[in-house]
């Protein structure tokens, strides 16, 4: 948990929970802050299993990951190849296009650039490639005259994407199986704030879509899971146009370390499924494994 990424208070209350449930669980639980020591830490530990609960970088990209491999403990969610996959947006979107997944057009560019021009015709959004969580998004209107200005700590290089209007739909995939589907409402742009703050947004489990956009959306997000190579738990994102029909429902992205409190979008979905928090997550531990 924790670690030194832009998400990792989000990655300690997830910590603390997961930590919480496995508890409730019947299990003997460390909770590790994940730094420079991480090996020495795992070496004197000893454990069973490493419980993932990292977000972001190093924790999501396939780092610790690699880390858990060359010690030879099992661990939770995807393996170093689907997580560093799926963190880096471009390539996994290169993934579900050859896999005949919808998506929208992008660029990756340097910051300079991007700051200095438009490099598609607004709206669009600028974005790091590599990390969640809505982290460091601008949203650039139709009516802007200029490009955003972005920030410092945004990196080197970042991706450009056309605007997708409509809702937002999340759908978890378990193991083999899509669980449902989440419309996530919010009265603006569903960024950090609206993911993390309460209030910020509201979650309508099952949601309330056509039929054919609720399976789409079970398929899409099966596929992804399935063609990344992730393991375990993921969640894929969804934008959704009502007025274009299935043409207007486009996947965004795979995270193959979502979100873990008790409501969450995960948990949430297990949970309209029957699935207790505390047993989502022993599921998780049991599902560990070497070689994902």
């Amino acid at each position: 948990m924790g670690g030194p990424s832009a998400e990792r208070e989000v990655s300690l209350t997830s910590g603390r929970e997961c930590a919480a449930a496995l508890r409730e669980a019947g299990y003997d639980v460390n909770e590790v802050d994940a730094g420079p020591d991480l090996a020495m830490r795992l070496s004197d530990l000893n454990p069973d299993v490493a419980f993932n609960a990292l977000h972001g970088r190093w924790g999501e990209d396939g780092c610790v990951q690699g880390i858990l491999e060359w010690m030879r403990i099992p661990y939770t969610h995807s393996g170093v190849l689907a997580s560093a996959l799926a963190m880096d947006k471009q390539r996994s979107k290169d993934v579900y296009k050859a896999a005949g997944l919808p998506v929208v057009e992008s660029l990756i560019c340097r910051k300079v650039e991007v700051g200095a021009h438009h490099m598609m015709a607004p709206p669009y959004v600028v974005k790091p490639n590599n990390e969640g969580s809505s982290v460091g998004v601008y949203l650039v209107n139709e009516a802007a005259n200029s490009p955003p200005q972005l920030s410092e700590d945004m990196p080197e290089f970042v991706m450009v994407e056309a605007f997708a209007p409509g809702r937002e739909l999340t759908t978890t995939v378990m193991g083999d199986k899509a669980l449902t589907v989440t419309d996530i409402l919010t009265d603006g742009w569903y960024d950090y704030d609206a993911k993390y703050k309460e209030g910020g947004s509201r979650h309508i489990v099952p949601a309330d879509v056509p039929l054919e956009i609720f399976d789409a959306c079970l398929d899409y997000a099966l596929r992804a899971h399935e063609v990344l190579g992730c393991r375990g738990v993921s969640r894929t994102d969804f934008r959704w146009d009502e007025e274009r029909g299935l043409e207007g429902l486009i996947l965004l992205e795979t995270n193959t370390q979502p979100g873990m409190t008790p409501t969450s979008l995960a948990p949430e979905q297990a949970a309209q499924l029957g699935m207790s928090f505390p047993e989502f997550c022993a599921w998780m531990v049991e599902d560990a494994s070497c070689n994902r």
